[in-house]
């Protein structure tokens, strides 16, 4: 059968058959629906700069002007914005379409790199970016939370093993830990007894950085074998520090527990999370207290995001029978 042999002896139908498509076609290509802001994910990174204890006004002159003098000078930027808070510098950085991200990471890297010699020396770290969009909802909440552990080795446990399986997981952007408990100890000098003893508290700082160091130390070599030496003289817990010498007065030493005292806790104590649950979610498996109309704990909560928008809002509780809990997870 030839489908066109009845086009071809029917030239004039033909015609108007085409002309009556391509008028219908140009009336309904003027009613097709235009959004005004239309929903585009623009590439953006996010770079981050940590300086603890300074203001806001010192982390906009003196980080975040250097980054953003370096990153102007990138091609294919369209905006760049900063916010400033107590001792952290969030920098959003934002492409044309036609720009690639991964090459834009590249220089970003680069303008992180030539600006580092303009940044302040006390940063515990150089400038961080991410690909991920600060405006983003995160889609996933995990809680941590144990009736035996403190909350620095839960958290140190989210951080080496949970964190880092999510983050190889494709399509995830960004994992960020919330009400973080870093361990770290803690030393509380008496300014009493250090002055009865005549002791400063630069005395306590030197020691503190004398006595806790990893360092090698070297070899011994013989005429027929050669020996290395180890000597770790890291400290790992606040007991190992009570008994570190801070300084000799009229020839007896003087140690850390007699000036101060010395205890396990983290880094900052005036950052927690708390995980709440209502009455109408089924209760968690490993909670140890009755319910109540809304029970809160305090855990190591971490956030998920990934790359793709998530359109849906509807979350669902999930359980585990494991020794955490997790709160609820939205869904795309």
């Amino acid at each position: 059968m030839n489908v066109s042999k009845a086009f071809i002896e029917r030239p004039i139908a033909t015609t108007l058959l085409m002309l009556a498509i391509a008028l219908f076609g140009s009336i309904a290509y003027q009613q097709l629906p235009v959004s005004d802001l239309p929903n585009v994910d623009l590439p953006t990174l996010l770079v981050t700069a940590q300086l603890p204890g300074a203001s806001p006004e010192t982390m906009a002159s003196a980080v975040a002007t250097p980054l953003e003098n370096n990153f102007a000078a990138i091609a294919g930027l369209a905006s760049m914005t900063s916010v400033n808070t107590l001792g952290s510098t969030q920098v959003t950085l934002e492409f044309d379409l036609s720009r690639n991200l991964d090459g834009a990471a590249v220089d970003v890297q680069a303008a992180i790199t030539q600006a580092s010699r303009l940044l302040p020396p006390g940063m515990p770290t150089p400038p961080t970016f991410a690909k991920v969009n600060p405006a983003d909802q995160p889609i996933l909440f995990l809680a941590l939370s144990s009736t035996t552990l403190p909350l620095y080795t839960l958290n140190e446990y989210a951080e080496t093993r949970v964190a880092q399986r999510i983050s190889q997981v494709s399509g995830v952007a960004q994992v960020q830990i919330l009400g973080a408990q870093r361990y770290a100890v803690h030393a509380q000098m008496d300014p009493y007894a250090m002055a009865s003893r005549g002791v400063g508290i630069n005395e306590v700082e030197q020691s503190l950085r004398n006595w806790n160091v990893n360092l090698p130390t070297g070899t011994i070599n013989g005429p027929n074998r050669a020996f290395t030496l180890q000597a770790s003289g890291q400290l790992m817990n606040a007991a190992a520090y009570r008994s570190i010498i801070v300084a000799y007065r009229k020839g007896s030493p003087v140690r850390m527990e007699e000036i101060g005292r010395v205890v396990d806790s983290v880094e900052d104590e005036r950052t927690a999370s708390w995980f709440c649950i209502s009455s109408a979610s089924p209760a968690p498996t490993p909670w140890p207290w009755p319910r109540a109309s809304r029970s809160c704990c305090p855990c190591s909560r971490r956030t998920c995001r990934r790359r793709l928008r998530c359109r849906s809002s509807t979350t669902a509780p999930t359980r585990f029978a494991s020794p955490f809990t997790t709160s609820s997870s939205r869904w795309c």
